[in-house]
């Protein structure tokens, strides 16, 4: 499996970093989803542009707020978007979290078993309505279509950011990947605990776990001079020289199978341009080498 790298998009650089990012060989751009800010760019508008700018990169959200984007049309808009570019879209999935801002948006509140419910048939549904075949009729608990014709896209690589032992659970036994929550890396407790249970219901639905990838989102400064600690005293990655993250995401690679990471620039006043082409042509290639990827 080829290891991802990614950057995360700032609201108002998206088009910009996008351009750069793909000009530079990274393999994934994102965009996060908060449709209820009104300060916020609409997330899948964004991608939208950010793929018409580009060439081979592939967007993402991360991840789609599906409460606030119902499922059935969920499908039409990544099916259309992958007719359009070329298949460079990957389908980041949440079952949402600040329901008192997504409430405002007239989305009737669920509780949060309910939530992890509906973020599984949303996952099946646009599998369902995705790569062709006969009229689908679907009577689930939250989703209902009747004969309705899937698209002939092939549904993209859907990867969810479980957070809670349930929906972890639906992430091994319906998603292709998994995006740890609250950028919990490779050497956390969150990981070590919540990745077995990914794997475990990969498991038990027939499904081979080394087939549901972990992409990181991953936050940190890169300095120029390395740093005596690249972890605080919590264990969390912060950053360090160029030297010491290609160390660091190879161990990650090669040792906790780590399978892509975004990067995302800790504010420390250096130009994101700077910190998105140190990224792209000092780690990742040196990253990519060593691990042979």
């Amino acid at each position: 499996m080829k290891t991802l790298f990614g950057f995360g998009l700032a609201d108002d650089q998206v088009l910009s970093q996008a351009v750069q990012a793909d000009r530079e060989g990274l393999d994934l751009v994102t965009v996060s989803d908060h449709p209820y800010l009104h300060d916020r760019l609409d997330a899948y508008a964004a991608i939208g542009m950010v793929l018409g700018r580009t060439n081979t990169i592939t967007a993402a959200v991360n991840v789609t707020n599906v409460p606030t984007r119902p499922a059935p049309m969920l499908a039409r808009t990544v099916t259309s978007l992958s007719a359009l570019s070329g298949g460079r879209v990957a389908l980041g999935m949440g079952a949402g979290g600040l329901w008192r801002e997504i409430e405002k948006l007239g989305v009737e509140p669920l509780s949060p078993a309910q939530a992890v419910r509906a973020l599984e048939e949303a996952i099946t549904l646009v599998r369902a309505l995705s790569g062709g075949g006969g009229p689908v009729t679907f009577d689930g608990e939250f989703y209902q279509v009747n004969d309705l014709i899937p698209a002939a896209v092939p549904a993209p690589p859907i990867w969810t950011g479980s957070v809670g032992p349930k929906s972890l659970a639906v992430t091994g036994r319906v998603a292709d990947g998994w995006i740890p929550g609250h950028a919990a890396d490779w050497r956390s407790d969150r990981v070590s605990t919540s990745r077995p249970l990914i794997d475990e219901a990969a498991v038990k639905a027939g499904r081979d776990p080394r087939d549901i990838a972990t992409i990181y989102n991953l936050p940190g400064r890169i300095t120029t001079a390395p740093l005596p600690a690249t972890r605080d005293a919590s264990g969390r990655w912060r950053g360090g020289s160029v030297a010491q993250w290609v160390e660091e995401l190879t161990s990650a690679v090669l040792e906790y199978g780590a399978a892509g990471f975004t990067y995302f620039p800790t504010p420390d006043g250096t130009p994101a341009s700077t910190a998105l082409s140190r990224w792209a042509t000092e780690i990742v290639p040196a990253v990519r080498e060593a691990t042979r990827t």
